[in-house]
């Protein structure tokens, strides 16, 4: 689950060995990464009513990438979910801002974790607030629920 997902439904597949690039994934867990994203974004689609997804890797820090693991982000969209912000292109500002910065909420974690609780401190003037580990644990439920009535295709 995403602590502040950039539209409700944001999620992230990780392979189960964290390696930094994707080049660094063997065959077999990029088709399993692969697989498991298709099969994720089905579900995400489905139950969030999208139209359409964004399927993100950013690949390296050069290319945006704020936490040091290959990671692929989910978000589902549907028509002028994103007109205030600028338009249907908005998400890629969004994931490249702080406001997409995972890392910097994680480091945040890192050094000041222990006086503020869990997640990092918001930003006043942000619009995205951070969502509860009760919170995330009921999407995670209600999500791995809606995986197991997915048909498996092979």
């Amino acid at each position: 689950m995403n602590l502040k997902p950039l539209l409700p439904g944001h999620v992230l597949v990780s392979p189960l060995r964290p390696v930094p690039r994707l080049h660094d994934l063997t065959p077999l867990e990029i088709s399993d990464l692969f697989l498991t994203v298709q099969r994720v974004s089905r579900v995400i689609e489905r139950v969030f009513k999208a139209s359409a997804l964004n399927i993100a890797i950013q690949d390296g820090i050069d290319a945006g990438q704020s936490v040091p693991h290959v990671h692929a982000h989910i978000i589902p969209r549907s028509s002028g979910d994103l007109d205030n912000r600028g338009g249907k292109d908005a998400i890629y500002s969004m994931m490249e801002s702080e406001e997409g910065d995972l890392g910097k909420q994680l480091r945040e974690q890192d050094n000041e974790g222990q006086k503020r609780g869990r997640f990092p401190a918001v930003d006043a003037d942000e619009g995205r607030i951070p969502r509860t580990d009760e919170e995330m644990r009921q999407e995670a439920e209600w999500l791995a629920k809606e995986m197991k009535n997915e048909e498996v295709v092979r």
